[in-house]
């Protein structure tokens, strides 16, 4: 048991640097990472479903790949669109449908065991907050022009006088929104993916001294306790890689709505 526990500790302190960005080829002056390359994967996995999916469209979906596709976007629509954003929503359905689903595609192949998430760097999470920032931001001026916009940054009902506090406490919240949905999705997916790490070392330890080495009674069965945990662990994670998806998706939607219809 003491060896087994020995064993497990060493193992862990030493999972950290695997979840690190190491360069798996280069093109040219480019270093290709494990976690771009996975975005690469992920990408060419949603283009083939959306083209799947999309080839044979009916009015009820007998196929598959049509019905999950449109059960996506449908839920984007609803969920996410319509009731976030309210009025002119059916032109956001796109992008946020495209960064739901990738995100989700993402987070799911990065469950499976020796993979890695794409949303699991900060680079990743930070590009994919640029891009919400940089839509969101651009359909506000579209919609209200560049004064219009920057004037809608502080709420109409602030009184005269507090009106430039305000506006600089509102701009600055506007910009954090860059850092926090960037920081959210990557801090959320790579604690999961690093508790999942520990607890399958955990596993591993004690049944390979149960099986292999004789640890004991009390071996096997803190093996199938960690088991037991990793299962549960990874059935939580199935979760919070949706709910992940689905919070970036709807946080980017309401700051399209604050962007076109400013209170």
């Amino acid at each position: 048991m003491g060896e087994a526990l020995q064993e497990f500790v060493s193992q862990a302190q030493h999972l950290a640097p695997t979840f690190d960005s190491q360069t798996v080829f280069a093109i040219g002056g480019w270093n290709i990472s494990q976690y771009t390359l996975y975005m690469f994967i992920i990408l060419a996995l949603v283009l083939l479903m959306v083209l799947v999916g999309a080839r044979k469209l009916q009015m009820i979906p007998h196929n598959k790949p049509t019905a999950i596709l449109e059960y996506l976007y449908g839920f984007v629509g609803d969920s996410i669109g319509r009731d976030v954003i309210g009025e002119g929503f059916k032109q956001h359905i796109p992008f946020l449908a495209t960064l739901f689903i990738f995100i989700l595609t993402a987070n799911f192949i990065g469950l499976i065991p020796g993979s890695k998430a794409a949303t699991g760097t900060i680079s990743i999470t930070w590009a994919l907050s640029l891009i919400s920032f940089i839509y969101f931001n651009f359909y506000g001026f579209k919609k209200l022009g560049l004064g219009g916009y920057l004037k809608s940054i502080c709420p109409s009902a602030v009184p005269g006088p507090m009106k430039p506090i305000i506006w600089a406490m509102e701009a600055f919240s506007l910009i954090l929104r860059l850092l926090t949905l960037a920081v959210r999705l990557y801090g959320n997916m790579l604690a999961g993916h690093m508790i999942l790490g520990v607890f399958s070392i955990a596993t591993t330890v004690f049944m390979q001294y149960t099986f292999l080495m004789n640890g004991g009674l009390a071996t096997g069965v803190t093996g199938i306790v960690w088991f037991a945990l990793l299962l549960f662990m990874y059935s939580l994670e199935t979760l919070v890689a949706f709910l992940q998806a689905y919070v970036f998706a709807i946080l980017t939607s309401s700051y399209i709505g604050m962007a076109v219809h400013p209170h």
